[in-house]
């Protein structure tokens, strides 16, 4: 799951809105919503980002989160080390590997390391 659908699920949730009337609301297919909140499919295109932001009337800054969060949400990166250090490649090639089997509290703690807030996890809105 990616921080932007854990943060539409989560505001599903809070407002008591099932996945199908998101969905027809919005005029997408419920496939397509689940699909986005479990990071199987990439970002939402502006156009959808705003249908969002109006359905749930988000305005603001919680509205510059969740477009925050669905530019963090691309759940298939590419990452290009031509010209960096042969240490820089290696160290994307160890975490794309390594990804998945990483426990949460190391996942946090390189977040930390790049500079990542704590208040960045999904489905947490920041105050600042």
């Amino acid at each position: 799951m990616t921080p932007f659908g854990a943060r539409i699920r989560e505001l599903r949730r809070e407002r008591g809105v099932t996945l199908k009337d998101m969905a027809e609301a919005l005029d997408v297919s419920s496939a397509y919503l689940s699909a986005l909140e479990h990071g199987r499919r990439g970002r939402p295109t502006w156009a959808l980002m705003q249908s969002i932001l109006q359905y749930f009337n988000i305005i603001w800054d919680e509205a510059d989160e969740l477009i925050r969060l669905a530019e963090l949400s691309h759940p298939r990166i590419v990452i290009d080390t031509a010209g960096l250090s042969p240490e820089a490649t290696l160290l994307a090639n160890r975490l794309a590997r390594a990804i998945g089997a990483l426990p949460p509290v190391q996942v946090r703690r390189l977040l930390l390391i790049l500079g990542e807030r704590e208040d960045d996890e999904p489905g947490s809105m920041s105050a600042d």
